[in-house]
């Protein structure tokens, strides 16, 4: 009897505390709503769980279609509610002009916590005084002196690629047959970024079946499925309602940071040799914060960063422009054009620093490729005050609360008509002279941000356009590169890919 009185009254005091909790969030998505109804409009009409139910449909190969839809329908801004939670989604330049521009609203969207496992602490994930400390020890690691050096290893890891994709290469356009680019890019990328930001390759390139290299696959692909299902972020769901993949990646987080650990004695033993140094884990090995050391596990994360963040997105950038070029044939000539009047006939020659300031063209080709394939087709916020739309702190100005996640989508802005002139035509000419500003993309400073703006933006931008251009120099001057295979078909995994391939096909130069 006592027992059933007791779990009575147990049951009692749980469905009062769920009620509570109920109220509160509809309290507080009640607030929101009457704040943000003067911004942009909401989707979703159903308290609470809000646009769960409209998400159903939403997959990684139609993502960008239904924010089309939902952008032609509601505007360039409009607000969506999940679990009570208010997200502002905008390609609005004005909006995002307020946003990413501001020196406060610097805090990354909760989605990206999924890869705290991985990245710890590191300068994607951090904010605060740690994230401007960091910040301000590795801008150092992108001098224009270092990047001198980091063109050595992509020329170097490029020639491998090139070695690699020969045998793939025909003597004759009929010959030729068509393959899916991505995956070499890939490692290529990868080979790249190891040694630059570790001093050590993982020889991707040349050892597929490594388990660091499959590790690297395997954590980056299923942190691509937990960003699409919100119910798998937060870890204790992740675990439970997906065990395998639960196991699998935290296997494949342990061989990184296993690998990593590893490098970071062994460059610490050589630290203080004669040779120089030039790897982004040496800046962190001498740095000080605070007037310490940094720890292994700060140097680890920051390295982690580094790795994640620089393969993926120039895997993507550097197959999707290969793919524009293979479809653009007049594009392609120019820029073929350009090379050879700077290389001529010796295609073995090494590619340096100087050689980026005489091929204009080739700078041009990448920034509207990037334009029309960015990498990371959208990025968030989490706001921690209030945003003023306007940029003042004006009474009745139109605001976006605190608490708000924004998620701007750069696929949107970047093809915006009102901003380009013929928005979804590959013209890389639109870069040179300012023709780019005639549709009136050069009123908003966040009309064009492939590697974001303001603060938070891309720390290796500058590395990763060089890494472009070598790796585009290398592959134009020895082969030619064929419209074969199917069509992509965009693919957000976080970065961007494509459900059937980046397909092509090539045919080695005379």
């Amino acid at each position: 009897m006592y027992t059933n009185m007791l779990l009575g009254l147990l049951s009692f005091a749980l469905v009062v505390v769920c009620l509570r909790f109920l109220l509160q969030l509809l309290k507080k998505e009640h607030r929101h709503r009457q704040l943000l109804q003067h911004v942009a409009p909401n989707v979703s009409q159903i308290p609470i769980i809000g646009g769960v139910w409209q998400m159903r449909d939403f997959q990684p190969d139609n993502l960008h279609e239904k924010f089309a839809e939902y952008v032609k329908r509601y505007g360039r801004s409009f607000v969506a509610t999940t679990f009570g939670r208010m997200v502002l989604v905008t390609a609005d330049p004005k909006h995002v002009d307020a946003l990413l521009l501001s020196k406060q609203h610097l805090r990354k969207s909760i989605v990206y916590f999924a890869l705290d496992g991985w990245l710890g602490n590191g300068l994607l994930l951090s904010r605060g005084e740690h994230w401007h400390a960091m910040r301000k020890i590795i801008t150092p690691s992108f001098h224009f002196n270092i990047l001198e050096q980091y063109v050595k290893i992509f020329d170097r890891q490029c020639n491998v690629l090139v070695s690699k994709l020969k045998p793939l290469a025909a003597t004759d356009t009929d010959d030729a047959q068509a393959f899916n680019i991505y995956p070499y890019m890939c490692l290529t990328a990868l080979d790249i970024i190891s040694e630059a930001a570790m001093g050590v390759s993982l020889d991707a390139q040349e050892n597929v079946e490594a388990p660091v290299v499959q590790a690297v696959k395997d954590v980056t692909n299923i942190l691509a499925t937990r960003f699409m299902r919100p119910h798998l972020l937060p870890p204790l769901f992740f675990r439970l309602l997906w065990p395998s993949g639960y196991r699998k990646q935290w296997m494949g987080i342990k061989c990184l940071h296993d690998f990593t650990d590893n490098i970071i004695k062994r460059r610490c033993q050589l630290l203080h040799t004669e040779e120089q140094r030039t790897a982004l884990l040496d800046t962190l090995l001498q740095a000080r914060l605070d007037g310490a050391p940094l720890t292994d596990a700060q140097i680890r994360d920051e390295v982690s960063t580094f790795i994640f963040a620089g393969h993926d997105t120039t895997t993507s950038a550097a197959s999707f422009c290969l793919y524009l070029l293979s479809r653009h044939a007049a594009v392609q000539q120019r820029l073929y054009e350009e090379l050879h009047s700077h290389y001529g006939k010796d295609v073995d020659r090494s590619v340096v620093h100087a050689d980026f300031a005489e091929l204009p063209y080739l700078h041009c080709v990448i920034k509207e490729s990037l334009r029309l394939f960015p990498p990371i087709p959208a990025v968030g916020r989490l706001l921690e005050r209030d945003l003023p739309l306007d940029g003042t702190d004006k009474t009745g100005a139109a605001r976006v609360p605190a608490g708000t996640n924004v998620l701007i989508l750069l696929w949107q802005l970047q093809r915006d008509a009102q901003l380009y002139v013929e928005p979804l035509r590959f013209w890389p000419e639109r870069h040179m002279d300012n023709k780019m500003t005639d549709a009136g993309s050069g009123k908003f400073a966040a009309s064009y941000i492939p590697f974001s703006a303001g603060l938070r933006n891309c720390i290796g931008q500058r590395f990763a356009l060089l890494e472009l251009k070598t790796i585009l120099i290398k592959m134009l001057q020895h082969f030619e590169l064929l419209p074969l295979g199917v069509d992509v078909k965009p693919s957000i995994k976080i970065v961007l890919r494509s459900a059937t391939g980046v397909n092509l096909g090539l045919r080695m130069r005379a």
